[in-house]
């Protein structure tokens, strides 16, 4: 398992964002040289966790259970063959692309050491949005990238550290649970009737997806 390219991007004003400013960060392009990767502090404030790569939204993206987005390279190939056109690492928005790990299939809280140094844990799953959609610019694309259900994952920063491409991933730390970032994606949009799964991973979840995770259960509840 290893880290094929560390991916960052800087702001560009498009049409295809509601976000404050009409600027987006997702075009990410790979760094020539060594990243720093640190807790980037609370949602609304912190941005990407990654030194040089802007967040443009901090409404919706970035802080310290999104610092770090993941996509494995295995399955930007699975849509260069369904797109018909070639996937460059760094082009669904991922921070890191992999070779060799099961992104999607990590469980939550699944921690991973990249490099020397650096300890990720896993959160939650991508949730596709207009800019996402705009920035691919493929019809349905947002229905189409649900349907397939490997978001790629989300992930906090345990221990900081300097990341290159090239670098070893290890998984440091599996959780006894089955909740899976494919899991998460599911229950967060089209089998929401799953959420009470989710609580098995509990406090490695993403804040968000456990206040959902709870509230459908105490609902159930009340209906009861």
């Amino acid at each position: 398992m290893k880290l094929l390219t560390v991916n960052v991007g800087r702001p560009r004003t498009v049409d295809y964002t509601d976000a404050p400013g009409g600027a987006t960060g997702i075009d990410k392009q790979p760094a020539d040289g060594p990243v720093r990767v640190a807790d980037p502090g609370p949602k609304g404030t912190g941005g990407s966790g990654l030194a040089g790569d802007a967040v443009c939204d901090l409404r919706h993206h970035g802080g310290s259970d999104q610092a770090v987005y993941a996509f494995a390279r295995e399955e930007l190939d699975v849509w260069e063959r369904e797109l018909g056109r070639p996937l460059a690492n760094g082009t669904f928005g991922e921070n890191l692309t992999t070779s060799g790990l099961d992104v999607s299939g990590a469980r939550i809280g699944e921690r991973w050491r990249i490099g020397p140094d650096l300890v990720l844990e896993v959160t939650s799953s991508r949730i596709p949005c207009r800019t996402f959609a705009g920035h691919v610019d493929e019809k349905r694309w947002v229905k189409r990238f649900t349907q397939a259900a490997a978001p790629g994952a989300y992930l906090r920063v345990i221990e900081p550290g300097e990341i290159r491409s090239g670098d070893p991933v290890e998984i440091v730390h599996r959780p006894d649970h089955d909740v899976t970032v494919e899991l998460d994606f599911l229950a967060s949009t089209t089998r929401r009737e799953l959420l009470p799964k989710l609580l098995a991973a509990r406090d490695a979840l993403h804040p968000e997806t456990l206040r959902a995770a709870l509230n459908h259960v105490e609902k159930q509840a009340a209906d009861d």
